[in-house]
């Protein structure tokens, strides 16, 4: 299959995509991974976004679009690939389809993951990091540590990144709200468009996704 993920901050998109990628037996293809691999492979693409980036400036989308061009044509996409943060806009779409057409291919389906915004606030400005150890991560209400502010791992303390913060997360969603849900409109009008909720356990989310995929196929 060949699948677009899409929802907004804080919707589990990145969880997802590694779970359906592996029950799908396709590659997850993530912008971020797309950027990373570039730049430490020195790849003309990969130089060019570092340019960008290095000057604080916004990647172009031709930039983008190249690097999901190369990935999405190497052997292990051949059968499908799940898209994960491209497209990010209805210009990235555009050259997306074009791409497909022009190796005769198709998306099979754009799977919209909804959460209200009021849960999105709620899941990432509640987030809090070690500083001792960024893979140790807590919630003030999912995964509470056992003691306010203190890591159950090592007794590092907690932080609330700067990302994290109530207003920047509006920002965000703000962000996702003008450039990317414009894209959920460009495809549902070629009827590709399969919203679930994504509220609820990950396992439950999965098993939500997979089902309306599978119905979405038939």
């Amino acid at each position: 299959m060949r699948i677009v993920l899409v929802g907004p901050p804080g919707a589990g998109k990145g969880t997802q995509a590694a779970y359906l990628a592996k029950n799908l037996s396709i590659p997850h293809i993530s912008t971020g991974d797309l950027f990373r691999a570039n730049i430490s492979q020195g790849t003309d693409l990969g130089k060019r976004a570092r340019s960008f980036m290095d000057a604080g400036q916004l990647v172009p989308d031709e930039v983008t679009i190249g690097m999901a061009k190369d990935r999405m044509a190497q052997p292990d996409a051949e059968k499908g690939f799940l898209l994960d943060g491209f497209p990010r806009n209805v210009g990235q779409a555009e050259a997306l389809d074009a791409m497909l057409r022009e190796e005769g291919l198709a998306l099979d389906a754009v799977l919209d993951l909804e959460v209200p915004e009021d849960e999105v606030v709620k899941r990432i400005a509640g987030r809090r990091i070690c500083r001792n150890d960024s893979a140790h991560v807590f919630h003030v209400t999912y995964n509470p540590p056992k003691s306010e502010g203190v890591c159950d791992e090592c007794g590092g303390e907690l932080y609330q990144r700067d990302d994290d913060s109530e207003e920047t997360v509006r920002t965000r969603l703000e962000v996702y709200h003008t450039q990317t849900e414009p894209i959920i409109d460009h495809y549902r009008a070629q009827g590709l468009v399969v919203t679930i909720s994504a509220l609820g356990k990950v396992t439950e989310v999965t098993a939500r996704a997979m089902d309306a995929l599978k119905k979405s196929e038939g």
